[in-house]
Order: C-alpha cells, then structure tokens, then sequence
C-alpha cells in the first residue's frame, strides 16, 4: 500500500486540496501499476509561522 505524506504551507482552498490528493493517487497508480484503492495520501498543512526560509518564519 503506497502512502504518500505531502507537507505544505497552509491557505489553500480545501478544493484545491482535493484536486492534489486526487491527481497524486492517480499518477502513483499509474506510475506504480496500484489499486488506487491502495493508495493513501496524507496532505500536512503547516502554519506560515512555523515554516522558515533563510531563517525568517514565512508568517512575518
């Protein structure tokens, strides 16, 4: 059973949320030849303020 964890900043819209688990289940399955059935995706939404670049919070 493939599981894929996908971290990212927070703020998108929860329909664009769906539409990346939806195409990364689909090009796993196709890449992998998996039941998409077997397919996990595990989307990690983290606050801007706990994300740095260069050393500086995103949230700044």
């Amino acid at each position: 059973m493939p599981i894929i964890s996908v971290q990212m900043l927070e703020g998108r819209p929860k329909e664009k949320v769906a539409e990346l688990i939806h195409n990364v289940t689909n090009t796993v399955s196709e890449t992998l030849g998996a039941d998409k059935e077997t397919i996990r995706v595990i989307v990690t939404e983290i606050p801007k303020t706990h994300w740095g670049k260069a050393g500086v919070p995103m949230g700044k």
